[in-house]
């Protein structure tokens, strides 16, 4: 079994959430004139509805499957068709093509579904220019009798450059500043989506990131979520009632 660990909070976030926001933004546009809208890549991809809909637009080809599979074997079934015409129009070799399958991305595995979604960037629009030094932390973990065993590396996601940090939060940035105002409203659909996943162990859900946010009582629970620990009740203000509590709580973030 494998996890991601630590993917939206430390150095490499920005460039990831750049990818995110550039991945979610390129299907949206390519699927304009079918109405279809990807708010998550882990929720929006898994069926094969949206890579059906790619797979017709880009490469013209139309596949003799149904438009909505409901059980998990029809979509399983037309996520082989799909991969298979998918793998024909790419033109990969096979140790690129291993990196995702009908299972992982059925299973809703964001790695699988990245590398999927980057190659076809690469293959169908060229020009479109993806965040660079974009790297997820990956954990295996394996049970056993004589018990568990948990591996760490770290996987490329897209081509690496000697571009300075610095330039790629920059860059990050000013992607977000030069989205419309739907696209922006798609952006924080998606940060929603990861927070309230990480929030929902904790019995607690976003609702709105304008006023939510604010105190960072939210943000220092997610931290502790995101990085595995929990930060002590008397180390904050879980519910603070006046400005300087609500400082405080930020300053601690």
């Amino acid at each position: 079994m494998r996890s991601l660990g630590k993917l939206l909070y430390g150095a490499n976030h920005q460039r990831i959430w750049k990818a995110f926001w550039v991945l979610i933004d390129w299907i949206n546009d390519t699927l304009k004139k079918e109405h279809i809208v990807v708010q998550s890549l882990e929720e929006d991809i898994y069926d094969g509805l949206v890579l059906h809909h790619l797979l017709a637009r880009l490469a013209e080809q139309k596949l003799e499957v149904d438009e909505i599979a409901l059980t998990a074997v029809a979509q399983t079934r037309k996520l082989g068709i799909i991969l298979e015409a998918l793998h024909k129009s790419l033109g990969l070799p096979e140790e690129a093509v291993q990196k995702w399958n009908v299972a992982l991305i059925h299973n809703r595995d964001l790695l699988a579904t990245l590398h999927l979604l980057v190659a076809m960037v690469k293959k169908f629009q060229p020009e479109k220019q993806l965040p660079q030094n974009v790297s997820l932390e990956v954990v295996i973990v394996e049970v056993s009798k004589s018990g568990i065993k948990s591996e760490k590396y770290t996987e490329n996601i897209t081509e690496s450059s000697n571009s300075s940090d610095g330039n790629s939060k920059k860059d990050a940035i000013d992607e977000l500043l030069k989205l419309d105002p739907q696209k922006v409203i798609t952006v924080k659909q998606a940060i929603l989506h990861f927070v309230n996943k990480n929030m929902a162990r904790l019995g607690l859900q976003v609702s709105d990131m304008d006023t939510q946010f604010g105190n960072g009582v939210i943000l220092l629970l997610l931290i502790g979520q995101l990085e595995g620990y929990f930060v002590h009740l008397s180390e904050f203000y879980l519910n603070p009632s006046n400005n300087s509590e609500m400082v405080r709580d930020v300053q601690l973030v």
